[in-house]
């Protein structure tokens, strides 16, 4: 269950004994909706608890999260305030970082929204299909093994004529393996880099030398590839959204690091373990 539930479980069973909605007019983020020992609890603070649930608690009644979400608020103000002001080192260290995560989320939207106008959408799309050429698309098999050991040794026996599908069968690892390591027809941004660099190179017919990715060493076979028609802007919208945002979000996180000082002392005798160490952060 998700942080800020803890309570809500119970709340909700007493929702039925809560206090009416506050009437008020005009209501805007700021309008306070209960005070604890004069702490407010604002309906900005209600409507992010909601936002921040698991949907299926979002799909109770209004009236009935209303209260529940408010009496979860008080209860948690009133505890809070046990600590006289005091915020236990752990406890500061996990909302520095859940800010840090917040507003980086921020602005990563913002960098988001603002790369996928409409306009940016159409102009990407026009710059990428404008030949009416919907790229390449390939059908290959592969073999996937765990060492280059032995990806060397089944090429080595393709090259000496052995049928690739039998091969797959009996060595590879991966899910294609029965089917004598078929993988269909695919295009461009559907395998993982290192294995689409490879079959970019590769002619029909052609056997790769050993690939190594991140789930292992393949072989790869590429038995055809063919030209594709350019799809429609709206078929094509998805993916250009992607793409757009993709690369609008590597481009200013590269450009903020680049520009920020950023300095790493080296620490003498650091152990990467240490992070397992919850005692350093608690009071």
């Amino acid at each position: 269950m998700r942080k800020g539930l803890t309570f809500l479980q119970g709340a909700l069973l007493a929702a039925g004994l809560a206090l009416p909605l506050p009437l008020v007019a005009s209501p805007h983020a700021n309008t306070v909706i209960a005070t604890v020992n004069g702490e407010a609890i604002t309906l900005g603070h209600m409507i992010m608890s909601r936002e921040n649930l698991p949907e299926q608690y979002k799909q109770l009644p209004d009236d009935v999260l209303f209260n529940a979400i408010l009496d979860q608020l008080v209860q948690q103000t009133a505890l809070k305030q046990e600590l006289n002001g005091e915020v236990p080192h752990d406890v500061q260290l996990a909302l520095d970082n859940e800010s840090r995560a917040q507003l980086a989320a921020n602005v990563i939207g913002r960098v988001m929204r603002s790369a996928t106008t409409d306009e940016a959408l159409r102009a990407a799309y026009e710059k990428k299909y404008s030949s009416g050429d919907g790229g390449d698309e390939f059908h290959a098999s592969h073999i996937l093994v765990e060492s280059e050991e032995t990806a060397l040794d089944i090429k080595q026996e393709l090259d000496a004529g052995a049928d690739f599908a039998v091969l797959a069968k009996e060595y590879s690892t991966g899910p294609s393996g029965p089917n004598g390591g078929d993988l269909g027809w695919f295009t461009q941004g559907r395998m993982v880099p290192e294995f689409e660099e490879a079959v970019l190179e590769m002619r029909s017919g052609e056997v790769s030398e050993p690939v190594q990715t991140q789930f292992g060493w393949h072989v790869i076979m590429l038995k055809e590839r063919r030209k594709t028609a350019a799809p429609s802007f709206e078929e094509a919208r998805g993916q250009l959204v992607q793409e757009l945002q993709n690369e609008a979000i590597e481009a200013r996180i590269s450009a903020l690091t680049s520009a920020a000082e950023i300095d790493r002392p080296e620490i003498e005798d650091f152990d990467p373990a240490i992070l397992r160490d919850l005692s350093l952060v608690r009071n």
